[in-house]
């Protein structure tokens, strides 16, 4: 039966479908986890400041960078305890989105 043919399995929540797939989904991207070592930018925009240095420690919260974006000043923070291991960019630095701004260790 044509109806059946080049169909792909779908997981979604642990279900399996069999559906057609669209080129577009098949040639996607595939999922990676954020690397919670990399401060990355979440949208295009200008560094403003750089509020910490090299090698310093940071807790959870503390305030790394501030990028301004549409008009608006965007405090990047910590997800955790860490060193601040390599500054990627300089203040005045524009930026697209994905762009490396800070490595921790």
């Amino acid at each position: 039966m044509k109806e059946f043919e080049n169909l792909g399995s779908l997981n979604i929540n642990s279900t399996i479908y069999k559906t057609r797939l669209s080129r577009s989904f098949i040639s996607r991207r595939p999922y990676k986890p954020a690397d919670n070592k990399l401060i990355l930018s979440f949208i295009p925009g200008t560094v403003l400041d750089i509020l910490v240095k090299e090698g310093q420690e940071v807790k959870s919260e503390d305030e790394l960078m501030i990028l301004e974006a549409m008009k608006m000043q965007n405090k990047l923070k910590s997800r955790g305890e860490a060193i601040i291991k390599k500054i990627m960019v300089n203040k005045g630095d524009k930026v697209a989105k994905g762009t490396v701004l800070i490595e921790l260790k």
